[in-house]
């Protein structure tokens, strides 16, 4: 996390505590007394997740050591943070995700998950998956590969299977669902390329790619190939437009099917 980032997050709490004194004590616990974002995280998120017979201070020591091991880990946290300030109108800071957002804190367990899981700790990586799902409603299984720079707005009923492939700066709202089609093994999981912007509720199904760009509107059920830039929605899905002003709708956030052009192909998909 670069310096200018948790300096800012420590400014933004001192603020913050001085307005609402309520929030004084868990301000000063989580951020004024921490030492890094790792270390403000490893606080976050073990005293969300903590459940059963495994204390919050293992969990704690299991995050922190997990996050300060891996820049790469880190450096996606950053781009994530910055993804939600930046996309959701609802946002203006960065201690609101911190504090408050499932998104956010769900993918940062999701991201040591991953990591654990790449270290062959498999059990402890899907009893935190376990754990994120009960606490925060998301499911992303620890094997699944997630770039960085990604917003889950809301983030309520994401599911996103073994075999599932996000690549970067892509926008996914809530009840959106990345799985198979059955009982099929081996790579059966969804392929979302860097840009993608997913509707509320929508549900893509299958080893499928979702291109470079492309916008999948709310509800919408995807069972074949998208191609990159245009605009699909329905059930099932047919291609309704070209992404006429945007090369990233994921940046965009504009979710109203009304600025494309008419795609010169048409039909379904």
């Amino acid at each position: 996390m670069s310096d200018s980032m948790w300096s800012k997050l420590r400014e933004e709490a001192t603020s913050l505590a001085s307005r609402e004194r309520i929030l004084s004590k868990i301000l000063t616990e989580l951020i004024l007394e921490r030492e890094s974002l790792s270390d403000a995280l490893s606080w976050r998120l073990s005293s969300r997740l903590a459940k059963g017979s495994v204390p919050e201070d293992d969990l704690r020591g299991l995050f922190r050591k997990s996050l300060e091991s891996s820049e790469e880990v880190m450096d996606a946290i950053e781009a994530d943070l910055l993804a939600v300030r930046d996309r959701d109108p609802a946002c203006d800071d960065f201690i609101s995700p911190f504090l408050y957002f499932k998104g956010f804190q769900a993918l940062c367990s999701y991201r040591v998950g991953h990591a654990l899981w790449n270290a062959d700790r498999r059990e402890i990586a899907l009893y935190l998956q376990s754990l994120t799902s009960i606490v925060y409603s998301v499911d992303i299984h620890p094997a699944a590969r997630i770039g960085k720079g990604i917003m889950l707005d809301h983030a309520t009923g994401f599911v996103a299977g073994e075999t599932t492939v996000i690549e970067n700066d892509v926008s996914i709202l809530h009840e959106v669902t990345l799985g198979g089609t059955g009982k099929e093994r081996g790579d059966r999981h969804p392929k979302i390329r860097s840009g993608v912007l997913i509707g509320a509720g929508a549900k893509i199904l299958g080893n499928v790619e979702i291109g470079e760009g492309a916008r999948v509107g709310a509800s919408s059920v995807v069972l074949t190939d998208v191609p990159p830039h245009v605009s699909v929605a329905g059930v099932p899905s047919k291609i309704v437009g070209e992404c006429a002003e945007e090369s990233l709708p994921s940046l965009k956030m504009d979710h109203s099917m009304e600025n494309f052009k008419e795609y010169e192909m048409g039909g379904g998909i």
